[in-house]
């Protein structure tokens, strides 16, 4: 890439740097913490179908729903509802707890 006649070198900065510096920043730091629960569901249905060695159809199927609405679930587009992330965790051999936290 070229600005004003001079060609830029594209250099990698490493995730954990990059996060380091932004979670300096106490807003970025309040709302990344508050996707915990929701990455940490979304990777645990992953984590749950890729062992058994399962795909987004099959998870649809026993879930009651569509591979593209697993699809979106598991990229994080959509928030699930309580019985639809349980329908799923089902589908995989788990079960859905909720606890409150203190």
């Amino acid at each position: 890439m070229k600005i004003d006649g001079k060609k830029l070198r594209k250099e990698a900065v490493p995730f954990a740097k990059m996060h380091r510096e932004a979670m300096k920043d106490p807003e970025f730091r309040r709302e990344y913490e508050a996707l915990g629960p929701e990455f940490g569901l979304i990777s645990a249905v992953i984590d749950a179908r890729t062992k058994k060695g399962m795909t987004q159809a099959e998870i649809a199927r026993r879930a009651g729903t569509t591979q593209s609405a697993i699809a979106r679930f598991e990229s994080g587009r959509t928030k699930p509802t309580l019985d639809f992330a349980s329908r799923v965790l089902r589908a995989v051999g788990a079960r859905l707890e909720v606890r409150p936290a203190r």
